[in-house]
C-alpha cells in the first residue's frame, strides 16, 4: 500500500495569510483587483515562492503564471492545476487564493520528501479571472484555452 506525504499545512496557512496582506481590508476581507499594484505584489511574491520551491516561472502573453516542476519523463503530459490570486473588491482571503497556493503546497510537500514525479507539475495563476477591472472576466484561462485571441485581450 502506497502511503503519501501530508502537506505542511501550517506553511499552507501562513502563505495564505501572508497573500492576504496584499490587499488587506479592515473587514478582514481582501481586495486584489487584477493587474493592480496590489495584484502585483501578490504575483511577484508567488513567483517568489515557486522559485525558491524550484520551479521554473513561465509568463504567457495575457499574463498567467505558470510555475513549473519538471518531471522525471520529458515525453510524458504535464499535472495542471491553479486558480486566481485576483479577487472582487470584496474577496475573501481565500477567494481564488486557496488553489494557487494549494497547488505550491504540493509542490514544496513533494520537495520536503524529495519525490521525484515522473511528470511535470505546474501551478497556475490565471490573470484577470473575476473581471473586477476589465471585462470579459476569465481572460487568462479563455486566452490560454484558446477561447480569446491575444489582439482581443
Amino acid at each position: 500500500m502506497n502511503t503519501f506525504p501530508k502537506i505542511n499545512l501550517p506553511r499552507l496557512e501562513q502563505s495564505i495569510a501572508e497573500m492576504a496582506r496584499f490587499g488587506i481590508k479592515s473587514n478582514g476581507g481582501c481586495c486584489r483587483i487584477a493587474l493592480t499594484d496590489e495584484d502585483k505584489q501578490g504575483r511577484d511574491r508567488f513567483v517568489e515562492w515557486c522559485t525558491e520551491a524550484g520551479c521554473q516561472v513561465h509568463v504567457d502573453a495575457f499574463g498567467n503564471i505558470f510555475a513549473v516542476r519538471c518531471g522525471s519523463d520529458g515525453d510524458s503530459g504535464m499535472v495542471l492545476t491553479g486558480s486566481h490570486l485576483d479577487t472582487q473588491p470584496n474577496g475573501g482571503k481565500l477567494d481564488g487564493v486557496y488553489g494557487v497556493l494549494a497547488g505550491l503546497e504540493v509542490i514544496r510537500t513533494l520537495n520536503d520528501h524529495n519525490i521525484r514525479t515522473s511528470r511535470p507539475i505546474v501551478v497556475i495563476d490565471w490573470t484577470n479571472e473575476e473581471g473586477a477591472r476589465f471585462s470579459p472576466g476569465l481572460t487568462g484561462s479563455s486566452g490560454f484555452s484558446g477561447h480569446i485571441d491575444i489582439g482581443a485581450a
